[in-house]
């Protein structure tokens, strides 16, 4: 067993996370958020919305976008977002590093669970409450 978690920055909603570093990771390879978008099976228009609303709540721009026409459009990530980019991969495994000495601390590594062979999980689940709250006998 392992701890598993989901980590994001906050700001009256969420504002950065996994999904949002992909996406831009992915505009930084390919200088197009419709090919990033592509990538990870979105579609343009979500990951434009998505992006517009990250730029929202961060108070800065992610992309710098440039229009279609015959020399073709695209996007590049900003200087502040390359900067998020930076502090949040360290964060991430900052993160990473600390909840694994906790997990270890509490249920050291790998995780043995005090079962027997003939002792099963379902001896181990907690009772299902009723709608009073009471628990159910």
């Amino acid at each position: 067993m392992k701890v598993a978690y989901k980590v994001w920055l906050d700001n009256n909603g969420k504002a950065f996370g996994d999904g949002p570093y992909k996406i831009l990771k992915k505009v930084q390879k390919t200088n197009s958020l419709h090919k990033a978008a592509n990538q990870m099976g979105m579609s343009y228009s979500k990951a434009w919305r998505l992006i517009c609303n990250l730029e929202e709540r961060l108070g800065f721009v992610l992309l710098e976008r440039r229009a279609g026409g015959q020399s073709g459009g695209g996007s590049q990530v900003t200087p502040m977002a390359k900067d998020l980019m930076k502090h949040y991969e360290q964060f991430q495994k900052d993160v990473k590093i600390a909840l694994e000495k906790i997990y270890k601390k509490h249920f050291g590594s790998p995780l043995t669970l005090p079962l027997s062979p003939k002792e099963t999980v379902s001896q181990f689940a907690v009772r299902p409450s009723t709608r009073s709250g009471r628990t159910a006998k």
